[in-house]
């Protein structure tokens, strides 16, 4: 469960549509330098402390489920994507584009 200050910055925070993978892995993502640097912090240690690894080929990475999108970060970014487009959910459902 996300604290309501974690709620509100990522309701309110600017997601930009990463364009380069619209047909492959469609999802938005905010980066920590255009961010609130402590809010950005603190959702990026939510994550890593509250969520689940699941895998991205054969990357292990730690995903948090909120409200139909999945959220994961690298570095100085956060990505989401709606749960239904992770890797390992697409995996499942046999919808794994073809690269």
């Amino acid at each position: 469960m996300l604290s309501e200050e974690l709620r509100i910055f990522i309701e309110t925070s600017q997601w930009t549509f990463a364009k380069t993978y619209a047909q492959t892995w469609p999802h938005e993502y905010i980066v920590r330098e255009k961010s609130d640097h402590a809010l950005f912090q603190a959702l990026a240690t939510h994550i890593d402390g509250q969520g689940y690894t699941e895998y991205f080929f054969q990357k292990a990475v730690i995903y948090l489920d909120h409200e139909g999108y999945s959220y994961w970060h690298m570095e100085n970014i956060i990505n989401r994507c709606v749960v239904r487009d992770t890797y390992h959910r697409r995996e499942i459902d046999g919808r794994l584009p073809r690269l």
